[in-house]
């Protein structure tokens, strides 16, 4: 499955700090050549504005992101716009025009503190640029105080929100690499689950059966089984190189006769691994995962004397990787029947699968005649450590963005049904 790709929630505002730059240095330069016969000496106001104007242009690039905006041309930035507020009361002496030289512009360097550093960033250059304007007044104005008040207020409350949105940003990544590396486990759980399991079990049956030096090696098959359900249980999974395919193939080690599935079911000709994180199955022609697959191919091999399956007359396409953990969670079901209402459990259950093909998903069904289980037994094979439906079934099912639904009823037998969307896949 692969990771969700995480967009940052600062990066919006970084693009709008590039419009509003322009946007800010097109105005600074309207007012000045509107208002040019109204300043005692425009010439070095137009030699500063120009310098600004090539300045906010030529560092556009400089105000795209967090990385590129570094110390250096932030101080740069907002010493730039000090000077041209400093500057003001020289160009226009008789204060016909009232705004300063850089007028609305100099907010943009404020707000790329904020963007930048966070909050504590954001006050040190605004009690900046509100010294500056104090100093190009000559006292305190009602009109000055309320200018600085408003621009020291937003750049604070926006470099407080990207503080917050950053620690967010940080709190869901580490979510979203939780989840994968648990993920990671339930799939290397359910290979363990699929295939050593149900070996050890195995081994541990026939060795009782057997007796002698056997019956020893069973015992300690039976608690290596124990000791490795636990470990499962516990989410520490050792991630092994070379570790057993799931699905299909620990249906082959069965079929004579161990704990799983039926003993006349045979090995369907596929296996299933990872690559990067997602599902991956390859053929035997060595086709890739997303290339479409019939699942009525992959399920008939699970029909036998005691397994019943029932299918569409067209095909029922689903890409590959997908086919094959589906396949994978039908035949853990399979595998609990002929443990639990079939052989292994001295019954002759019969089993039956069908399969349906709708316009939005495909959805197997797999039903039984045995005695049904109990009420909480679910609960507690998963204290036990036994994470058959838990992992195999509904885990397999839950990573293909699909559902499992299990009903049972003592004594009327036990119904799984796996629901796959098309859309999803």
């Amino acid at each position: 499955m692969a990771s969700p790709k995480l967009m940052s929630v600062e990066q919006p505002l970084w693009r709008a700090l590039t419009g509003y730059r322009i946007l800010a240095v097109l105005y600074v330069l309207g007012v000045f050549f509107w208002s040019y016969p109204e300043y005692s000496t425009p010439v070095p106001g137009g030699g500063y504005l120009l310098v600004l104007a090539c300045w906010t242009f030529g560092t556009l690039r400089n105000v795209g992101s967090a990385e590129r905006c570094t110390l250096p041309f932030l101080v740069t930035d907002i010493v730039l716009g000090v000077v041209g507020i400093l500057l003001s009361p020289v160009v226009d002496g008789r204060d016909l025009v009232g705004p300063t030289l850089p007028s609305i512009w100099v907010a943009g360097p404020v707000l790329a503190f904020a963007l930048k550093g966070g909050w504590r960033w954001a006050a040190g250059a605004s009690v900046l640029v509100g010294i500056a304007n104090i100093v190009e007044r000559g006292m305190i104005t009602r009109s000055t105080f309320h200018n600085v008040l408003l621009v020291c207020v937003a750049s604070v409350a926006i470099g407080y929100v990207i503080e917050v949105a950053r620690a967010s940003e940080r709190t869901l990544a580490r979510a979203l690499q939780i989840e994968a590396a648990t993920r990671e486990r339930e799939r290397l759980a359910r290979d363990i689950h699929d295939s050593v399991l149900q070996v050890l079990a195995m081994v541990q049956r026939r060795g009782t059966a057997l007796g002698g030096e056997a019956a020893e090696l069973g015992r300690m098959a039976g608690e290596q089984e124990v000791a490795l359900r636990a470990l499962v249980s516990s989410g520490v999974v050792p991630e092994q190189p070379g570790h057993a395919p799931a699905g299909a193939s620990a249906h082959a080690s069965l079929a004579d006769g161990g704990p799983g599935t039926p003993g006349d079911l045979v090995e369907s000709g596929t296996e299933s691994g990872t690559e990067g994180g997602r599902v991956r199955a390859v053929g035997a022609d060595g086709t890739d995962a997303a290339a479409p697959c019939d699942v009525r191919a992959l399920l008939a091999s699970y029909a036998g004397s005691k397994v019943t399956f029932a299918e569409p007359g067209a095909p029922v396409p689903l890409p590959a990787g997908v086919a094959t953990e589906l396949a994978a969670a039908v035949g853990a079901a399979l595998d609990n029947v002929a443990k639990h209402a079939g052989d292994g459990a001295g019954g002759e259950a019969h089993a039956w699968i069908l399969l349906e093909d709708e316009p939005d998903a495909v959805i197997v069904t797999v039903r039984d005649d045995g005695p049904g289980i109990p009420e909480g037994r679910l609960a507690d094979a998963e204290a036990e450590g036994r994470m058959g439906v838990a992992l195999s079934i509904r885990g397999r099912l839950r990573d293909l963005g699909g559902t499992a639904e299990l009903v049972s009823v003592p004594g009327q037998g036990t119904e799984v049904e796996m629901r796959v969307p098309k859309h999803d896949n």
